[in-house]
């Protein structure tokens, strides 16, 4: 990838002021916001890496709200929550194929000599930066418990 994340996210809100979408802009700016507050918080400047782990957060706060909304009834805000949702995935890369997931599951487990639960950090520690933002954390996590158990 030639421009980094942080880059085209910036490009992106410039196309969406120019374009007048206000939806878009609205959440390309809280992407930023939540990006720059890292970056202050721990006084560094966030690679892509960084910058994917700040945007899987931000899907996964918008799942959790999607969920509570619709239990409590409120179809407008969940509906906001999606679509701020499906803007900040197309800045995510493709999800990782459950054959993919099992793949890279089965190399961790072999690259790290990985036999049992008490190896499960291991085996969790080198798959993380292989699917951070392509793949659920808690799913892979529930995969690799089974892998080791």
């Amino acid at each position: 990838m030639a421009e980094n994340l942080k880059q085209r996210l910036q490009d992106e809100m410039k196309a969406a002021m120019r374009s007048k979408d206000k939806e878009r802009l609205t959440t390309v700016r809280l992407i930023l916001a939540a990006i720059k507050q890292r970056e202050i918080d721990e006084r560094i400047e966030l690679d892509d890496a960084d910058v994917l782990a700040v945007l899987d957060k931000m899907v996964k706060q918008r799942h959790d709200s999607i969920t509570q909304y619709r239990d409590a009834g409120r179809e407008e805000l969940a509906a906001k929550e999606e679509a701020e949702l499906s803007v900040i995935q197309e800045f995510m890369p493709a999800p990782l194929s459950e054959a993919e997931l099992d793949g890279l599951i089965d190399q961790a487990v072999a690259d790290s000599a990985a036999v049992s639960m008490k190896d499960m950090g291991k085996v969790m520690g080198a798959l993380k930066p292989k699917v951070q933002g392509r793949a659920d954390m808690g799913a892979l996590s529930a995969k690799v418990k089974a892998k080791l158990s």
